[in-house]
């Protein structure tokens, strides 16, 4: 029997999250995108819009912004590993990060202030690339724990940037705590990882931070063709960081009117889905399997909840044919319509906005979302094919089908 879509509509008591969301202004997303922007080969990832598709359902636009184009690395999670690490180099040199660039980062100048330092973190694959590549710029080192049943391709891309790298016989949070011991126990040692405890908060905001430059572009992109303000929004989480950052900037954004915004995690791995039903943050333990490996994360981020408890509207739990089937009406769109490569993490936003707006099981939730003739939704595919044997499988051969 065919798993189903969960679904919870935020009814969390609003607290004070004032210092979370003050992370996620616009002046802060500038910042960031400002600094991304001083990178080599730095140019703007697609917002595609899928008019045809959005004429298919009778509703007013569907966009999507496609991360398998940023910085040749197939995946948006550079921008906050590379963030993090430049606001940490620029607080060990007594600088703002305005004052930072590319160029500042991986000069002579700045490695012999700096010395030698060592970057930690637990990965899935894309957040470790992204900081194995970062610290490969900067000519430092780089330590990446990845949980069990990490794809061997993803390890080789890590490898590939000088890191240290290995695959662990653990899930991704026991990952993520034998990283921040081997960070601790090292003088040169830094943790670099996108979810918050208490303890270990300013890394991870600083990670969410630079999430907010792809929000940034996006919203940039979405005013170039004619759009104000997207009436629906849809974002996957694992941790929650991205969530986050970009429920936080686009709740800043508007203040009075937010779009109506949706976190989707997968059903392996929904504690937030779960801690919106116990009104408080709780995790999920066991071996968190799902095709969405950017998504096997079974503890939220303590900065992001405090956003999305606030600010996200619903809290969604989403089987892995969900993915599969948005990996699929991505790869082979309407005519007419640009084809996005989304892998298993990215496509999980689109398999959910196509399933919600075809099949008449979810209407309740559609009904509910308040989809309509007017309605703009704006998706996130989040990694491009960074694991081909995976992709093959869903997308040529049809593993885990929708019917």
């Amino acid at each position: 029997m065919k798993e189903l879509i969960k679904w919870a509509k935020n009814e969390m008591p609003k607290t004070d999250c004032s210092a979370s969301l003050s992370l996620m202004t616009a002046a802060e997303m500038e910042k960031a995108h400002r600094f991304h922007k001083s990178f080599p080969r730095y140019t703007e990832t697609p917002l595609t819009c899928l008019s045809h598709l959005a004429a298919y359902f009778g509703i007013k636009g569907i966009y999507i912004k496609d991360e398998s184009f940023r910085f040749e690395l197939n995946a948006f999670k550079v921008l906050g590993g590379s963030y993090a690490i430049a606001k940490y180099i620029a607080k060990q040199l007594g600088k703002d990060i305005s004052e930072i660039s590319y160029d500042t980062l991986v000069s002579d100048e700045t490695k012999k202030k700096l010395g030698d330092i060592t970057f930690y973190t637990a990965t899935d694959g894309n957040h470790g690339r992204g900081v194995a590549w970062a610290a490969n710029k900067l000519r430092q080192k780089s330590v990446v724990l990845m949980p069990r049943g990490s794809s061997q391709v993803r390890l080789q891309n890590i490898l590939k940037e000088g890191a240290e790298a290995s695959i662990t016989d653990l899930n991704y949070d026991d990952a993520v705590r034998l990283a921040n011991k081997r960070a601790s126990a090292d003088p040169n040692g830094v943790m670099v990882q996108d979810t918050a405890w208490e303890g270990y908060e300013e890394i991870p905001g600083w990670i969410m931070q630079g999430y907010g430059s792809m929000s940034f572009e996006t919203f940039e992109q979405l005013k170039a063709a004619g759009i104000e303000r997207p009436t629906h929004i849809f974002v996957q989480a694992g941790v929650g960081s991205l969530a986050g950052s970009v429920v936080g900037y686009f709740a800043n954004l508007f203040p009075d009117n937010p779009p109506v915004m949706s976190v989707v995690e997968a059903s392996a791995a929904d504690c937030l889905y779960i801690s919106s039903l116990a009104g408080k943050l709780v995790g999920v333990k066991g071996s968190l399997s799902t095709i969405m490996a950017g998504l096997a994360c079974g503890e939220g981020n303590t900065i992001s909840w405090e956003i999305l408890k606030n600010h996200a509207n619903f809290f969604v739990s989403a089987p892995d044919w969900v993915s599969a089937r948005g990996m699929r009406v991505l790869a082979v769109p309407l005519k007419g319509d640009a084809k996005v490569i989304s892998g298993e993490s990215g496509a999980v936003t689109a398999g959910l906005l196509f399933t919600l707006l075809r099949d008449e099981e979810y209407r309740d939730f559609r009904a509910a979302l308040g989809i309509n003739a007017d309605s703009v939704v704006l998706i996130f595919s989040t990694e491009g094919n960074t694991d081909p044997e995976r992709f093959r499988d869903a997308v040529w051969d049809g593993e885990f089908p929708s019917g």
